[in-house]
């Protein structure tokens, strides 16, 4: 894509992309002492980055002041360890890295990472977050077409200035327009360039380019679609009709043998990044060549064959944990690192001159072999399998051991107990039955007898009546309750003990594995109220209660005398009272003073600005308490209109004030004024010569229903 506007003359410092332009080489001048003393003196260019990842993709846009132009890098694929973000860092150096403060874990690792290069030669760039709301699309395109740039002639009207705009910046890119705005977005906040200037002068751009990295050939979407490289056609399923499209018949589709999803993925990032890297290309031919030899056509097979059982592990550690984990996620995984094993062994086997074998023996350490032998000694596949959830094997824990050896012996054990309930039931009784069931405990069982009509014929002295269940009776006898007392829930509390298990064994994957990393946190739990109820039931002293949102769902009331209670009810608790962090939008918690003052509550809120009409965040916590929700400051970096913004402040502070709510005048004023010119309208298209027009109808179908909106 040609570059548009005006560009300085003179050289940008530090490597430069190369841009998807024309360029022609020009005679070289004689240098002039004076002109070499100017360019001494000159600022050094600074480079300020914009990034966005999403789902799998980046969308880049930088700005260069040395050039005062914007480039941008249409929506390119790169991997999870965003290597194709590390070559663009390396080559522009950029002094700051623009994202949003809402992002994915894989960035947000990269950018920490990026940030505590202390050493890093040049200085490491300075990172900075802003709110995800500055990287909206339709903000982040009003930014781009509302935009003063020098480059676009005074006499373009509104519609050829945005004509114009969409030949340069390829508005189809969804991830590189965000960035876009997020950019203007952040120059605009740093005044970058005319820092020392009034406000009303703009900051210059000269231009907008495309560009790609020096080892990449740049490939438009025309020239993928002429050469028929890529080809999506709808699946011929009519289940997964709404599930996308497929691969037709193209040049990926032709070559695509991969047997797993990552390199059918990374097939498709080499056909969608071409390298001019010599190195990597005969790299990749090495192996190809190898692999083409009659004598090496078996061990191909053998390969072929393993990596059709490499999954996706990240996605796996991810349901762990998030405590998600189903038993065929253990077996994929089981399966997965015996094959990476298999891979390794064989590629140690193979000549090392090539490099990807060496990398794969390198690469895949005996810690696989660690983990692969932990899962298979402990896991029980067939259990598993049979009872739909993780179990053990034995001889793993004698706590487990030892409650699986009661729940066995349970039926033998409860026939005596109900031999012994039923001497001292009425004689009219004939039979009885003590059973288990999870999370309710033990009960004695007994028929519904014919003379047991009403519910009150169910009461039998020394038994609580619990419940009818297929014409049987359920009670609790002292003996059950001694039961439940003795042997709790054993059921859950197997379930819990193979959790804890679970637990381990994942702790122990992540130890031995490098992604993710050991010291990451778990995914956010939610806090229905069935988990608030809970916690309220079973924290203690040394538990951690995390609260968001609570009481979303249900009335205004209702939620905010719930958080109250449930709050005071831990704070009653005093030295036992759980560690509870509370994270509301109730402000009336703290204005009607619903929570006792004291040591044990404490109040903090995030540190903001007010800066003009914008709400600068500094994403700093400190003591206090929120005096408002900004939803007026939010819908302004939404994009909402300034008088639907002002409208929604005047009614809230009605509200709060409790004063009636009232139409704006003004709007129904404009109404009133359409309706009556409306109305004119029909008034001036009646022909009175036509014998067809009938004047009574024309009255009440056309001029009363009108008038009722105007008067």
């Amino acid at each position: 894509m040609a570059s548009v506007g005006a560009t300085p003359g003179r050289t940008p410092q530090g490597p430069r992309p190369r841009e998807a332009s024309a360029s022609f080489p020009s005679p070289a001048p004689v240098p002039d002492p004076r002109e070499a003393e100017e360019e001494e003196e000159e600022e050094p260019a600074e480079i300020h980055l914009c990034v966005l990842w999403n789902s799998g993709y980046l969308g880049i846009a930088y700005y260069d002041t040395s050039d005062s132009t914007i480039y941008f890098m249409p929506d390119a694929p790169d991997h999870e360890s965003l290597k194709l973000l590390q070559r663009v860092l390396d080559e522009i150096d950029p002094q700051s890295v623009v994202t949003s403060a809402k992002q994915d874990e894989n960035m947000t690792r990269f950018l920490g990472k990026l940030a505590s290069q202390e050493h890093r030669e040049p200085k490491r760039p300075e990172i900075i977050l802003l709110p995800s709301v500055d990287f909206g699309l339709e903000i982040s395109k009003q930014r781009l077409l509302s935009g003063n740039y020098s480059f676009i002639p005074d006499s373009m009207t509104a519609t050829e200035k945005i004509l114009f705009l969409s030949s340069i910046i390829p508005f189809d890119c969804l991830l590189t327009v965000r960035a876009l705005g997020g950019l203007l977005k952040f120059m605009g906040r740093r005044r970058i360039g005319v820092e020392l200037e009034d406000y009303n002068v703009s900051i210059p751009i000269l231009g907008f380019k495309k560009f790609a990295l020096t080892h990449l050939v740049s490939i438009d979407q025309d020239t993928y679609s002429v050469l028929q490289i890529f080809k999506s056609e709808p699946h011929p399923s009519v289940y997964k009709v709404a599930s996308g499209l497929k691969e037709g018949l193209s040049l990926f589709g032709i070559l695509n043998r991969c047997r797993c999803k990552w390199g059918e993925k990374l097939l498709r990032l080499w056909f969608t990044r071409p390298t001019q890297d010599l190195e990597e290309l005969n790299s990749r031919l090495d192996v190809i060549q190898f692999f083409l030899l009659p004598q090496n056509l078996d061990m191909a097979q053998m390969l072929h064959r393993l990596l059709g059982h490499i999954k996706n592990v990240p996605l796996i550690l991810k349901r762990m944990k998030l405590s998600h984990t189903k038993v065929s996620d253990w077996q994929v995984l089981y399966k997965t690192v015996y094959s990476a094993l298999g891979l390794r062994d064989a590629c140690r086997s193979l000549p090392q001159s090539i490099q990807l074998f060496r990398d794969i023996a390198q690469e895949f350490s005996d810690d696989l072999h660690h983990i692969a032998s932990l899962i298979g000694k402990v896991v029980d596949f067939e259990g598993s399998l049979a009872e739909n959830r993780f179990t053990v094997l034995p001889n793993i824990d004698p706590e487990i051991d030892e409650k699986k050896r009661r729940l066995t012996g349970l039926p033998s054990f409860l026939t005596e107990v109900a031999r012994k309930e039923l001497e001292n039931l009425d004689p009219r009784i004939p039979s009885c039955s003590v059973i288990y069931i999870p999370l309710i405990g033990f009960l004695l069982c007994i028929p519904r007898l014919p003379s047991m009509v009403e519910t009150s014929d169910f009461e039998v002295e020394g038994l609580d009546f619990m419940f009818l269940s297929e014409e049987k009776l359920h009670y609790r006898s002292a003996r059950t309750k001694e039961l439940d007392a003795l042997l709790g829930d054993l059921h859950c509390d197997i379930r819990g003990e193979e959790k804890r298990v679970a637990g381990a064994e994942w702790a122990a994957w992540s130890l031995a594995s490098p992604s993710p990393q050991p010291h990451e946190a778990p995914g956010p739990v939610s806090s229905p109220i069935q988990q608030v109820a809970k916690a309220v039931n079973n924290a203690t002293e040394r538990s951690l209660v995390l609260i968001d949102e609570f009481g979303k769902g249900t009335n205004t009331v209702d939620g905010l005398a719930l958080l109250a209670a449930v709050i005071r009810h831990w704070l009653a608790l005093g030295p036992t009272c759980p560690h509870i962090f509370v994270a509301t939008n109730f402000l009336s918690l703290i204005q009607l003073q619903l929570l006792p003052q004291g040591p044990l509550v404490q109040y903090l809120t995030m540190e903001t600005c007010e800066d003009g009409n914008d709400l600068v965040f500094f994403y700093q916590v400190c003591e206090g308490v929120a005096n408002a929700s900004h939803a007026s400051h939010t819908a302004a970096q939404a994009g909402l209109p300034e008088k639907l913004i002002a409208r929604g402040k005047e009614v809230s502070d009605l509200i709060c004030s409790g004063e009636p709510i009232k139409p704006v005048k003004e709007l129904l004023k404009e109404k009133q004024m359409e309706n009556c010119q409306m109305l004119v309208d029909k008034f001036l298209k009646l022909d009175l010569e036509d014998p067809s027009l009938d004047l009574d109808i024309f009255m009440s179908q056309e001029v009363l229903p009108a008038a009722a909106t105007i008067l």
